[in-house]
């Protein structure tokens, strides 16, 4: 059946399959994992996925993830961070889910928007297709043509990225109205595939009520049989739980799930999500997915190891430092997910536990005395952002910062928010800021030359990556020991050209600049005071730490030792500019 589906679009009157295949693609060349959830949303889904595709990959597999999200955004662009988490910026520009920010660190690679697929994205393209007359004067269906569409956009991606594995992760969890026609795709695609090259696995939860003291499974067994009733047996269940699972809950969920038992496996919390592709592998699991797909492996030990010493690193620190994320969403820790990320692997490559203070800077414009806020921290990070509140208290965080000698890193928003405080306090340009906040005497932060007349929102700002050279003998320039570099950005505004003379004067240094756009700044003989427009902690890896927060998170180590803040007499000498 599987050949006889190959290639074949189905536009006859007497036919109903719509099956698309691009040119070169293969029926039983490329493997795929289908992840599914149940139970609850949030159950870990994408550390699985991003976890399972590393053990693979270290096989010797080349692995493409794809996670898929219901909603009927195209893109994450307009999402709120308290509602979905951080927006994660690809290097082609692609504004996507937090996840993919989990694939590029765990799979160590740059993706790119074929890896990316919403409800909205999806009905796009049918909706264009349709109006093109793409589909012969049919009425268009969610079965098959929708559902055909899904599956020709996973072999699109299959022979685009030459994948061995296309390891697809289902946003949300089984029942989900959202989530029916893709899984009706995914059902699709086992049966057009065939026998062999789909494994499905279910991520489920098994609840600890705290009235009970003991395990239970009744919802997670509901879920495999919700997910049994949409035409999926799962191959695989991964059990997620809060402590180790107990044998007798596993074999439950076996019975009921009709799954073997090798391949019903527990999950518990981990101290660091790291841990899970060893977990994976001590398992079996990988083997048996292995088998699944007919596949083999080469020996994995050599990658192995070396993720273990960067676990082990994570683990056992032999120092603790204390960094202030001044921000605005620091109630959704998610929000922030790839500078906590960022900081967690600069701080294992120089044997430190990064610990956070979250400040939230609407306190210190109602009053609170930014030194006692960040009192205790050795370095501060103001993180991007968008809009008005809280920026005050941003400004004043700032400028503790320059004043009191306190390492900072300022990011997107944190560089222009740097900006405008210094061309305050030390240019003398009050009521100095950015026209995205509102009037200002003084624009030192304005909007890029393109943006302006455009009334969109979604879709208009300058977003992925970028060139950026680098000013020689700048402090950047030898944290990156280049003389270019590539970082993704996602802003809308930039440092006004009018007012760059006036701040350089005064000692403010751009160290790097693309199209003629200011992206780095620092402040020479400052420990470290370093602000760029990018997004360097997208780009940072688990074995490959950003330089950018690696030279932070060294001078919060040396202002650790130091054991003090800056003495009045020094910050007087800041003040006056000396």
């Amino acid at each position: 059946m599987a050949e006889m589906l190959q290639g074949f679009a189905g536009t006859s009157d007497d036919q109903e399959f719509y099956l698309l295949s691009p040119p070169g693609y293969k029926i039983g060349a490329t493997k795929y994992v289908v992840v599914l959830g149940s139970v609850i949303s949030g159950v870990g889904k994408g550390i699985f996925s991003a976890s399972l595709g590393k053990v693979l990959q270290d096989k010797g597999l080349a692995v493409s993830p794809l996670k898929f999200d219901g909603y009927l955004n195209v893109d994450a662009g307009t999402l709120n961070p308290y509602r979905h988490g951080e927006v994660f910026v690809l290097d082609d520009g692609t504004e996507c889910d937090m996840d993919l920010g989990n694939y590029e660190r765990f799979l160590q690679k740059n993706l790119s928007r074929e890896n990316y697929l919403t409800s909205g994205k999806i009905f796009t393209m049918v909706l264009d297709k349709e109006r093109r007359g793409g589909y012969l004067g049919k009425d268009v269906q969610f079965v098959p043509h929708v559902t055909g569409e899904i599956i020709g956009f996973l072999r699109e991606l299959a022979v685009k990225q030459r994948a061995d594995v296309v390891l697809v992760e289902v946003g949300g969890t089984v029942g989900d109205v959202e989530n029916s026609y893709f899984i009706e795709a995914m059902r699709e695609l086992a049966y057009a595939e065939g026998e062999g090259n789909v494994c499905f696995v279910n991520v489920t939860y098994i609840m600890e009520p705290p009235s009970t003291g003991e395990q239970k499974s009744k919802a997670a067994q509901l879920g495999v049989k919700r997910l049994q009733g949409q035409g999926i047996q799962p191959h695989v269940v991964v059990c997620r739980c809060p402590t180790p699972l107990e044998q007798k809950v596993r074999e439950k969920v076996s019975v009921h799930s009709n799954v073997p038992l090798a391949r019903v496996i527990g999950l518990e919390d981990k101290r660091s999500i790291y841990e899970v592709p060893a977990h994976l592998r001590k398992s079996g699991i990988d083997q048996e997915i292995l088998r699944i797909l007919h596949l083999t492996g080469k020996d994995d030990s050599v990658p192995a190891k070396q993720w273990e010493g960067f676990v082990s690193r994570v683990l056992q620190p032999k120092h603790e430092i204390v960094v202030g994320i001044t921000g605005k969403y620091t109630k959704v820790k998610d929000s922030y997910a790839s500078i906590l990320h960022a900081l967690e692997h600069a701080g294992a490559s120089l044997d430190a536990h990064v610990s956070v203070k979250w400040i939230e800077t609407t306190e210190i414009e109602q009053g609170a005395s930014p030194d006692d806020v960040l009192a205790g921290v050795h370095g501060i990070i103001v993180p991007g952002g968008f809009g008005k509140r809280g920026t005050e208290g941003k400004i004043a965080c700032v400028r503790h910062a320059r004043e009191r000698r306190v390492p900072y890193l300022g990011l997107c928003f944190g560089f222009q928010m740097a900006v405008a405080e210094f061309a305050r306090n030390v240019c003398g340009l009050q009521g100095a800021n950015s026209t995205e906040l509102g009037e200002t005497p003084h624009p030192v932060i304005d909007l890029l030359p393109e943006q302006h007349g455009l009334a969109k929102v979604g879709g208009s700002m300058r977003l992925g990556g970028r060139e950026v050279k680098l000013r020689a003998g700048s402090l950047v320039q030898k944290l990156y020991g280049s003389s270019t570099v590539r970082e993704r950005f996602r802003h809308r505004y930039e440092v006004n050209p009018a007012y760059i003379d006036a701040l350089t004067q005064k000692g403010l240094l751009f160290s790097g600049e693309a199209e003629g756009i200011m992206k780095l700044l620092e402040l020479p003989g400052h420990p470290f005071f370093v602000g760029t427009q990018a997004h360097p902690e997208f780009r940072s890896r688990p074995l490959e730490p950003h330089p950018l927060f690696v030279g932070f998170v060294a001078a919060c180590q040396k202002t650790d030792k130091s054991g003090r803040a800056a003495g009045r007499d020094e910050v007087r000498a800041v003040q006056a500019g000396d």
